[in-house]
């Protein structure tokens, strides 16, 4: 019995310096503030909960050379920007033909009503447009002398078109950015000597990027430099570069599909992507809201 008792002392002078230590803690020790998040975090916090792309042009846009029949570029930038902004959904919405000049994207977007429905609830437009329209300004010249000179006459028609299908589109939807894609020369490493091909394709693009910031809340998107002379050498891997030089192939743009020499790959649209999602990000705040 005395020697329970004993450690019974023990017992509750241990219990009596656990409370005076605990008093002491809390009226010696500060108290934390709230953490008060800054407005960048409490940005990056908060979930949206869908953004609506709506994509419409030609070729580019319907994904021809994909051979994952996939969409082309749209799902490789769909999934760019999931990784990148907190948006629970990226919807976007795939309204790309093969061949269309842009009076003929223009009438089937006045014709179709689902591809207008996606236009007017669309949060930002991807366009892909010009590349026909260019073919047909050349075409009737091809055994001629081509020159950017010819092609005066040629842009003002185009310019006229663009113009009518922006309204189209501004009439549509007047808030939402539109992101339009440059051209780019397909033929530059088989036909290098062809120079006036290249200065023709620079000039399509200096007249559409003038064009394109002539117009409210419109972006071009450049994309020659990034495709016309396929992977530089210096990022190729050494298994890539043994490759073309054993099956010499080294004039062949490795951004090109192989089965038409003239769409993207499948590495070409991810480059197409990213061109995308560059200049939508320097401009986010007009679209992610």
């Amino acid at each position: 019995m005395k020697h329970f008792t004993h450690r019974l002392k023990y017992v509750m002078f241990f219990v009596v310096m656990v409370i005076i230590f605990s008093i002491l803690g809390l009226v010696l020790v500060p108290r934390a503030d709230n953490i008060h998040l800054n407005n960048e975090t409490k940005e990056t916090e908060k979930r949206i909960e869908m953004i609506r792309l709506s994509a419409v042009g030609d070729s580019l846009t319907e994904g021809i050379g994909d051979t994952t029949k996939s969409g082309g570029y749209l799902p490789l930038l769909q999934k760019n920007l999931a990784d990148m902004y907190p948006v629970d959904v990226f919807q976007i919405e795939n309204f790309g033909k093969s061949g269309d000049r842009s009076d003929q994207i223009l009438k089937r977007l006045k014709k179709n009503e689902e591809m207008q429905q996606s236009v007017q609830q669309a949060n930002a437009i991807l366009l892909t447009v010009g590349g026909n329209d260019l073919l047909q300004a050349i075409q009737p010249k091809i055994f001629s002398k081509m020159t950017t000179k010819r092609l005066e006459s040629e842009k003002e028609t185009y310019y006229g078109r663009l113009e009518k299908l922006y309204a189209e589109l501004r009439k549509l939807n007047p808030d939402a950015p539109i992101y339009q894609l440059g051209i780019y020369n397909p033929f530059y490493l088989n036909f290098s000597d062809i120079t006036e091909l290249q200065e023709m394709v620079d000039f399509w693009n200096k007249s559409s990027q003038n064009f394109v910031n002539e117009q409210e809340n419109a972006y071009f998107v450049p994309i020659n430099d990034d495709i016309y002379q396929g992977i530089p050498e210096i990022e190729k891997s050494d298994d890539k570069k043994k490759e073309l030089k054993s099956s010499d192939s080294s004039s062949l743009n490795d951004l090109i599909s192989s089965e038409d020499t003239f769409h993207p790959n499948n590495l070409g649209y991810q480059i197409i992507a990213n061109a995308f999602e560059l200049k939508m990000s320097a401009t986010k705040n007009k679209w992610l809201k």
